[in-house]
């Protein structure tokens, strides 16, 4: 049931990742943006706990928090390396 979850946060945390991140080359697929945002999660709760963050009764925003901005950096690297150029030079 965990892993469920995980792939529901990490879609929803992608997706909020996508919006966080600047930038105009918003090109990337969306299975991309959904794997960042699975990978934000895991990775972001790795950090949370790694700097002794042990949870809270409810909802832990602080978690949360990092597993978005996780992902939104996720997010830019993968329009970095996917992303096209649209603008031509003369």
């Amino acid at each position: 049931m965990e892993i469920i979850g995980v792939i529901v946060a990490g879609i929803i945390i992608g997706l909020l990742g996508k919006f966080v991140a600047p930038g105009s080359r918003d090109n990337t697929p969306i299975w991309l943006t959904i794997l960042c945002g699975i990978g934000g999660v895991l990775i972001g709760w790795f950090i949370y706990t790694a700097f002794g963050g042990n949870g809270s009764p409810g909802i832990d925003w602080v978690r949360w928090l990092i597993a978005i901005a996780v992902a939104a950096v996720l997010v830019v690297l993968a329009s970095t390396v996917t992303g096209r150029n649209t603008t031509t030079r003369a």
